[in-house]
């Protein structure tokens, strides 16, 4: 019983946050001055006619309750709406831009993971040796930089020597071959990987020395040691393990941070995720592909905050007391 309410709890929990988050998701972009009518690029001087008959095709000239009203009855359906400026369905737009950022989300989560994990490893075990000392310094410095400013700082360095730009060449012809394609979009990759993966591991490479130390501590691993198994033994097979756990809870608030923070990457590298189409909707006041991008971005964190509650309780009965 004692589980199913706490279960109870953290879902009553998500879904009002959900809630509220489609209701400022709604607002938020209607407070600011201008609209999709005197922002369309293609009618910049239009006449009053022109720019109502507008407002009534977007339903712009209702008010912002009855906006608001139909916005949660579509949303139920799930409808997101149609882009006022590629005049698309914004499910079928979002899609597209969906798997490009999880793709570079995805990779680059996987690979902060794996080089947190085995440097603060590393770091806990050769604890106070230069090696420490190098490892910790260089995962804090790095996981102090904004990734937006490291991502600049890539982009100057290497931007005559890597693609900087973009998902692929734009001058392949049409159909390039299989491997072909996959080598020009691993290429693009590169750099806002990079900056994914430095932005994030630093923080990891802290976690896992931290829990390392604390269980290395653990009677359960001097009780091995006495038993005569070798360190490398000692550490991979009973200490890494256990100190894992706090491990599950940072790594899915990561996921949620790396898919809200990749707007800036994705600007930056011109990657055509959910980040760059957010930020282009927003220039252009399209509110449905605005209010569809932030929507999955903060709904994503908010459902990754959910699961790491999950196997957090999962892995540790004590939680829900």
């Amino acid at each position: 019983m004692r589980s199913l309410d706490y279960l109870l709890r953290r879902g009553v929990f998500t879904v009002v946050t959900i809630f509220l988050t489609v209701t400022a998701n709604f607002f938020l972009f209607r407070v600011l001055p201008g609209d999709a009518v005197t922002n369309l690029s293609r009618v910049p001087h239009a006449t009053p006619e022109l720019q109502h008959a507008l407002q009534v095709r977007f339903g712009l000239d209702k008010s912002k309750w009855d906006q608001y009203l139909i916005y949660l009855k579509n949303l139920l359906h799930g409808d997101l709406g149609v882009s006022f400026t590629y005049q698309q369905p914004v499910t079928h737009l979002l899609v597209e831009d969906l798997k490009n950022t999880v793709l570079l989300a995805g990779v680059g989560t996987l690979g902060a993971i794996v080089l947190g994990i085995l440097s603060g490893v590393i770091a806990a075990w050769r604890r106070n040796s230069p090696l420490d000392h190098l490892n910790t310094g260089l995962a804090t410095l790095v996981y102090s930089f904004p990734s937006q400013w490291l991502g600049l700082v890539l982009l100057i360095l290497f931007a005559g020597i890597l693609p900087a730009g973009g998902m692929s060449d734009l001058f392949l012809f049409d159909s390039p071959p299989f491997w072909q394609n996959v080598g020009d979009v691993a290429s693009h990759m590169v750099l806002p990987t990079i900056t994914l993966i430095l932005t994030a591991y630093g923080g990891y490479t802290l976690v896992v020395r931290s829990s390392m130390l604390e269980t290395l501590g653990e009677d359960y691993v001097l009780t091995a040691r006495a038993k005569g198994l070798s360190d490398r033994r000692v550490v991979w097979q009973h200490a890494v393990r256990n100190a894992m756990l706090p491990m599950v809870t940072m790594v899915a608030l990561d996921l949620g941070y790396v898919v809200g923070g990749a707007v800036l990457i994705e600007v930056i590298f011109s990657w055509p995720g959910i980040g760059m189409a957010t930020y282009t909707a927003l220039s252009q006041r399209d509110y449905p592909m605005v209010q569809g991008g932030f929507l999955l971005l903060t709904v994503s964190v908010i459902l990754l905050n959910f699961l790491a509650d999950l196997v957090y309780f999962r892995l540790d009965r004590r939680v829900s007391a």
